[in-house]
């Protein structure tokens, strides 16, 4: 099988692509453009082990590049995408919106319009639990109006599974949309509380909680992610599904905190902070249409993640 994927060399997208190659019978052309958003060599050290394979192929360029896209598509038989590159953050969304609307907005449909002249019938596409904004109901269903998202970066992801809609219908183009819902793990972006906040503890630096420590996430480990993808992408019962997938715990930010003093033996010095523009208060995910459509059940609790995480972190940090 030939699987495009963007995004390759960020967190999600190297971990994809590093399964996946276990099979060799999958060729992966993996794409990024090393957007500066973080440090050009982490997403180098996410593929090392990636490019010496014989059935990898990467490819530095932008996904709004239409001749960058059209060449790939040109020369190589893709046969299936999974799409990630996205301009990430949604607090820099705010201060950036263009920006975002060019790279996930644009960039995707730009996307969609060299699947559809090389007839590319497959995608799985990474939306975001951010469009679900600040819900009062949970667990948070995908059935759910999300017309309130609270930041460009919700928008433009809901705006993209609107138009992934559009292109399955007019195109018969088979699409999941994946609601992914805070994901972390080994590669996690230095952005992200948990890596942050690893990194700030080691040198018994302070952390800034935005809140009163209350607000709540549903929390995914990365291999749980990788599965629910796999899964997406075999799928093929229908054309065009949005798909949560959650990880097995929703945890407040101070239980977050308390996890990683466990696993790190060491205790955090706490800074309470008020909430940022664009955050939400929690994130509750209902995983029954996964179950139900993907087979998908998350099998990695918070605490082993946890461990997991901060183990990788003292060998591999940069």
């Amino acid at each position: 099988m030939n699987i495009l994927i963007t995004g390759a060399a960020g967190f999600i997208g190297s971990t994809i692509a590093d399964k996946l190659l276990i099979n060799e019978d999958n060729k992966i052309f993996a794409l990024d453009n090393f957007d500066d958003y973080y440090p050009k060599e982490i997403k180098e050290k996410n593929i090392q082990s990636a490019i010496l394979k014989s059935n990898y192929k990467f490819f530095e360029g932008d996904i709004t590049d239409e001749a960058f896209l059209e060449e790939i598509f040109k020369n190589n038989k893709i046969e299936k995408v999974i799409h990630l590159a996205a301009k990430a953050g949604v607090r820099p969304s705010i201060s950036n919106p263009l920006g975002y609307v060019k790279a996930n907005i644009e960039g995707t449909i730009k996307l969609l319009e060299v699947m559809k002249k090389y007839e590319v019938k497959k995608m799985v596409f990474a939306s975001s639990s951010s469009v679900y904004g600040n819900m009062d109901k949970e667990p948070f269903s995908e059935d759910m109006d999300v017309s309130k998202p609270q930041s460009p970066y919700a928008a433009t992801k809901l705006a993209c599974e609107q138009f992934l809609y559009n292109y399955s219908q007019l195109y018969n183009i088979k699409i999941v949309a994946l609601r992914l819902f805070t994901v972390y793990g080994p590669r996690q972006r230095p952005d992200l509380a948990i890596n942050k906040f690893v990194r700030l503890m080691e040198k018994d630096e302070t952390i800034p909680l935005y809140g009163d420590g209350s607000t709540k996430r549903n929390y995914t480990y990365i291999d749980d992610i990788v599965e629910g993808f796999i899964s997406a992408l075999n799928y093929n019962k229908t054309d065009f599904e949005i798909i949560n997938i959650g990880g097995k715990n929703v945890v407040t930010l101070n239980e977050m905190v308390d996890e990683l003093e466990y696993a790190m033996s060491k205790k955090a010095k706490r800074q309470y902070l008020e909430m940022q523009p664009g955050d939400v208060y929690k994130t509750v995910c209902s995983l029954d249409k996964a179950k139900r459509i993907l087979n998908y059940e998350p099998k990695v609790t918070f605490k082993e993640g946890i461990k997991n995480f901060v183990q990788w972190y003292k060998t591999n940090k940069i």
